[in-house]
């Protein structure tokens, strides 16, 4: 089965019943050099296409990121949109931006990043404009990905994995003093500020706030 679904954010393909082998032929065969994402979840496989509403907020949160490590005198391994994906749970996902923060040490050097001998990224961005028909949490969780970062076009919300699921969390894990209300308004300005000036503006209020 093949369900399409497309705004002006994103267009998504969905098909079923898609085996792990072909999953992992699939991604060989097409490598990383596409303008589109996977999700795959023991058999369904959602093919994301991102447009303009989607990867704005998605080049200024790796910004965002790395202006807070730097301030903050931390170094982090950026992982973009590599694919995360385990055989044994038999799910896969592509993030919009993932970081290496506190396990950083662990990866340095690495040239190859693999779930089976790495650790999993400290924290995962997703920009979510239109709902997936994916649960794209659920995959994050089995990949034991402690902290997820979800933007929906309008709010910013954080979450941290307890036990098996994700909970809401109003502060970051990776930087304890970002509360999701703070950097939600950020986000929402990269809609009406100039990039250059609101990256300024963010600058600054880390610094004071640090």
């Amino acid at each position: 089965m093949i369900a399409t679904t497309s705004s002006l954010a994103e267009q998504r393909t969905l098909l079923e019943n898609i085996s792990w082998s072909t999953f992992e032929t699939l991604l060989k065969e097409i490598g990383d050099k596409r303008g589109y994402r996977i999700a795959y979840d023991n058999g369904m496989l959602e093919i994301m296409s991102p447009l303009y509403e989607h990867e704005n907020p998605k080049i200024q949160s790796d910004r965002f990121i790395f202006i807070l490590a730097e301030e903050l005198g931390i170094e982090i391994k950026s992982a973009g949109s590599m694919t995360l994906k385990q055989a044994q749970a038999k799910k896969g996902i592509e993030p919009d931006n993932c970081y290496y923060i506190q396990s950083e040490p662990a990866v340095r050097g690495r040239q190859e990043l693999d779930l089976e001998t790495a650790p999993p990224p400290d924290l995962a961005i997703e920009i979510d404009i239109t709902s997936s028909s994916i649960n794209k949490s659920g995959i994050y969780s089995a990949l034991g990905v402690p902290e997820l970062w979800r933007y929906n076009g309008r709010v910013l919300k954080f979450y941290q994995l307890a036990s098996e699921d994700y909970v809401e969390c109003n502060f970051s894990i990776a930087f304890p003093f970002l509360s999701s209300t703070e950097m939600s308004r950020f986000f929402e300005q990269t809609k009406t500020m100039g990039e250059i000036a609101l990256l300024k503006s963010f600058r600054i209020w880390v610094r004071e706030k640090i």
